[in-house]
């Protein structure tokens, strides 16, 4: 199967938009889903009009409803789903004594449920057609915890053992967990400023191309059927220096 029908949540920007514009270019049919359909719209338009395969639909991760009819809309209009990647995320970092507890709640929220409502959608559609690739999007920083990173590292050590689990249950079914360091994104927004201020502060230095991130995702989507890439971390090499 050449030609894929892919799905992206959180395509509206960084990782999420840059692996539409590559797995389209590839020649996959990308569905892209967001809250900001506005971008979502630019965005199949620019890849319809370099003559590729793109759709787009609204979609908050966060309510199971959105992402149900997300997931079984394009099923409904292509037959089939051969891959989900869960991109959708935040990272409103703080201390743990700052108590931001309006923040933590929101990255549980998206982060972890937003995985478990993607699986819940389109896990039962790709196990009746027999195939189907779950690729998640999670962070370096799921491997370890940094001063403010605790309930974000949380939330990517949660989705790491859920998508394990799911690899570990079925083996019609591929998982691939693509762990970037500092990549270019809007993904640091809100939290506490000078802890954000910091981290931007170090993005600057040791950002990567969110380019970088798409590649290594088509290369686990465009691996043969019986190759699951179980997991791919990627950092800068002077971030390693």
């Amino acid at each position: 199967m050449s030609s894929k029908i892919v799905l992206i949540t959180g395509a509206s920007s960084g990782i999420g938009a840059a692996t539409a514009r590559r797995l389209a270019a590839d020649g996959h049919h990308v569905v892209l889903g967001a809250r900001r359909v506005d971008r979502l719209e630019a965005l199949t338009r620019e890849l319809r009009e370099a003559g590729h395969n793109a759709e787009h639909a609204a979609l908050d991760v966060t309510d199971p409803e959105s992402v149900k009819a997300f997931v079984e809309g394009a099923h409904t209009r292509h037959g089939r789903i051969d891959v989900l990647i869960n991109n959708a995320g935040i990272m409103p970092l703080s201390r743990l004594d700052d108590t931001r507890v309006d923040d933590w709640n929101q990255m549980i929220d998206v982060n972890i449920k937003g995985a478990l409502n993607s699986i819940a959608a389109a896990l039962p559609l790709m196990k009746a057609q027999g195939h189907g690739h779950f690729v998640s999007v999670s962070s370096a920083l799921a491997h370890y915890v940094a001063p403010a990173t605790s309930v974000y590292s949380a939330t990517k050590y949660a989705v790491r053992a859920i998508f394990d689990g799911l690899r570990k249950e079925d083996d019609q079914i591929r998982v691939t967990e693509i762990s970037p360091s500092f990549t270019e994104s809007e993904l640091l927004q809100g939290g506490d400023p000078a802890t954000m201020a910091w981290v931007q502060s170090m993005a600057e230095r040791f950002n990567l191309p969110a380019s970088t991130v798409a590649g290594a995702i088509a290369y686990a989507i465009d691996q043969p059927a019986d190759v699951d890439v179980s997991e791919i971390v990627i950092r800068s090499r002077a971030e390693l220096a």
